[in-house]
């Protein structure tokens, strides 16, 4: 069970601008936890056997396709070697290509094939339906406040 935070912090005024944060980059992580769970439970039911790690690098090359095997490590913070086991996963299963670079064969771009083009219509509407139920009543200028502020934060980093 899930303590509310929120209630304690509102009892309690004189917490630090970061101990605030702190609870924000909990909150955070929360969300994401119960996001992955749920859109892997969502997966799972269509019967499609992708992880929420090989879900994350395709949902980069649907939003831009042929990018860096670098790039994708970076935007995931994950280390090279997890990126490169996750990209033979995906190459495995035909939803990716890698396309070396002409000079220097290290340099790999990444591309959707047609079969990980076409999951799209299946996997990203439920990903939203899952974000739909986050968001909930929240208004979304709310949303788009919240968003502004942590990416500030996180530039501040």
């Amino acid at each position: 069970m899930i303590k509310n935070t929120t209630s304690t912090m509102q009892q309690n005024h004189s917490h630090s601008k970061a101990t605030l944060a702190l609870e924000l980059g909990r909150a955070q992580n929360e969300l994401r936890s119960r996001l992955r769970q749920s859109i892997q439970i969502r997966i799972s039911e269509t019967g499609h056997d992708i992880s929420f790690e090989l879900l994350e690098i395709i949902g980069l090359l649907w939003r831009e396709d042929g990018i860096h095997q670098q790039e994708i490590g970076d935007h995931l913070s994950k280390d090279k070697s997890s990126v490169t086991y996750l990209i033979n996963a995906l190459v495995k299963r035909g939803l990716v290509t890698r396309v070396e670079h002409d000079k220097d064969r290290r340099h790999k771009k990444i591309f959707l094939t047609s079969q990980g083009k076409a999951l799209r219509k299946v996997i990203y509407p439920l990903v939203l339906d899952c974000y739909a139920q986050a968001a909930g009543d929240i208004a979304p200028a709310l949303l788009l406040q919240s968003t502004t502020m942590i990416r500030q934060m996180a530039g501040n980093l």
